[in-house]
Parts: structure tokens; sequence; C-alpha cells
């Protein structure tokens, strides 16, 4: 799907149509060893290393908003290195989840407390998302807010300090949202995208054409007609939609329940490190499985005109060599908590 919804962008602007394809593969063959790597050491490695992988998420994530950030589309969330461009928010959202996971098992008798249960982390939180907002990446953020109270409340956290730092950050997410002004925008979009068709309503309704006009079994494998310039970012962020054009409702659905076998297997060692009472282990399979349920659920709704655009891409589909290798090498991680219960 990367080959057939990037071929023609590519051949124009890079001269090979295999441009994009080369690439992912290359990442693909990186992700591969990372998940082998993963798979092979022991999760509760993962723990003792946490601190120290919080501190070089948090560096990797200074060094875009750094005169080292490469800019794309308006945002520096990126590093280039050697012709390769890293996106450091993957790997942050990866680390942060066993950052998470490790603190809340080593406070679990304090963890209701404020000062030493709810403080620290949320202090951690909110330095990284600060950062995220400077490059800016709304969609990163949220997605690691989500994941940080969903893991605090399964994780014995005191629901009424989380609803009480929820409703105290009320004021600054309305201030994030709607006085950006391209984030109301797109707000404002999905309730009518028709409103302004050639220009912020102008993807979505590209989405929506495609997604419709691939029926029941679709045009065919590399027949789609919106991914000759008339969708932009087809490879990537609204590939989901080229999904649906080109393998119609079958291919879309199968796609969907995919990610939903993903998840119940997911929960199948979840609740098999819930029965050997290992606390990390349950708190970090969880954390890999929303990681990535919450992105595939983000990027199709958007998709589909459900959610406004959050930059988020579909995980193992979209072209993306950083979230490629990333979820890769969390699913090695999931597998190792898995084989050890």
């Amino acid at each position: 799907m990367v080959y057939s919804s990037s071929s023609a962008y590519a051949r124009d602007n890079f001269g090979s149509s295999y441009y994009f394809f080369y690439r992912q593969i290359l990442w693909l063959v990186v992700g591969g060893m990372g998940l082998i790597f993963t798979y092979n050491v022991p999760y509760k490695k993962w723990k003792i290393a946490s601190r120290w992988l919080i501190v070089f998420a948090l560096l990797l994530l200074l060094l875009t908003i750094s005169p080292y950030g490469h800019r794309a589309g308006g945002a520096k969330r990126w590093i280039g290195f050697g012709g390769f461009i890293l996106q450091p928010s993957e790997i942050a959202k990866l680390f942060f989840v066993i950052y998470i996971a490790d603190f809340l098992s080593r406070k679990k008798l304090k963890v209701k407390s404020f000062w030493e249960g709810l403080f620290p982390p949320f202090l951690v939180l909110s330095i990284f998302v600060l950062v995220l907002l400077i490059q800016p990446d709304f969609g990163t953020a949220f997605l690691i807010t989500t994941l940080t109270f969903t893991l605090f409340f399964v994780g014995g956290g005191n629901w009424i300090y989380l609803l009480s730092f929820f409703f105290f950050s009320l004021p600054a997410i309305y201030y994030v949202i709607f006085n950006v002004g391209y984030r109301r925008e797109r707000i404002m979009t999905i309730l009518n995208p028709y409103k302004d068709p050639q220009g912020a309503g102008f993807q979505l309704i590209q989405s929506i054409i495609a997604i419709g006009s691939g029926g029941i079994f679709g045009r065919g494998l590399g027949d789609s007609r919106q991914k000759l310039f008339f969708l932009p970012s087809a490879y990537n962020d609204f590939i989901f939609s080229i999904i649906a054009e080109e393998l119609g409702f079958i291919g879309a659905t199968g796609v969907i329940l995919l990610f939903v076998i993903f998840v119940i297997l997911g929960f199948r060692i979840v609740l098999k490190a819930k029965e050997s009472k290992d606390d990390f282990a349950v708190l970090l399979a969880l954390g890999i499985i929303m990681l990535i349920a919450l992105q595939a659920f983000i990027n199709i709704g958007v998709s589909t005109g459900i959610l406004p655009t959050k930059g988020l891409c579909l995980p193992f589909v979209s072209y993306g060599g950083s979230s490629l290798a990333v979820n890769l090498t969390s699913v090695g991680i999931l597998l190792n908590i898995g084989k050890s219960h």
C-alpha cells in the first residue's frame, strides 16, 4: 500500500516510483531487528533502565527544536542524520510508556498520594507536552496524556486527583486548541468540510471521496485516482483512505479487524501477566497495546472525518520509518512479556 499510494508522487518528485517503497523496506529491516532484539531481552531490563530512557527521550525531543531540527510542513518534529530523517516523538512514546509502567509498579503503595504518587510523573508529562507543543505535535501530546491518565487509573491512582488535574487543565487545553488558528480550523472543518472545499476542508473532502468511491470491493489494487495528487499525504496520514478506495469496504474492514485481533491477543498477554501479579508487565503490555490501538483509532477517525487531523500515521501500514521501527520494537517487548508468562 505504501508503494501504491506513493508511486506517482515519488516519480514526479524524486525520479523513482520506488523511492518511498525502498526506504520503507529498509526501515522494516531495522524494525525487524529491533523486534528480534527486544523479544530476546528480558522485559524487566527495561524497568531498570526506565529513568535513563526517559532522559534520553527528552534530549531527543529537545534536538528537534534546536538548530539540528528538520522542518517539514511547518513543524520541526524530525532530526536528520546521514540522509535519514528520524522522528524522536515515536521513540519518546515507547520510552514514556516504559517510564510510567516502572513508576507505577515501584510506587504501588504511594500511588494514591499527590506529592509522591501523582506529581513526579505528571511533572515529566508536562515537560514532554510542552516540548511537543513547541514543535508543534499536538497529536503525540494528546496521545501520551491519554496513556498516562489510563495507566494511572489502571495502576490504582487516586481518581479524585486525576479528575482534578483534568479539570484544572481544561483552560490550557482550550487555549492550545482554540487560540491556535489551524487547530481551531480543523475542529470546525469536521463539522462542515464543504464550507471551505478548496482550503481547510480540501483534504477531508478528498479523503471522503476516496473512501466512498471504493464501494464494496474497491477500484482494484493500484487503481486509486485520489492518490494522483488529489489527496495530500496519501501514503502517510491518509493511507487508510487509499486502502478503502483500492480494496473497498472489505479491504478497509479487514485492516480494522487486524487491529482488533492485535488488541485481543495483546489483552491475553495482559491477563496472563495479571495472573502472575506482575504489575510492571501488566502496565507495560497495556501501555504498548494502547499506544498502537489509539494511533490506529485516531488515524482511521481522521480519514473518515470523525476526528480532526492529528498527524498520526496508521501503525504498521503508513509510510514512516521511525513509526514502523518503533512499533515493531514495541511488539518485541510485548511478545517477551507473553513468553515470560
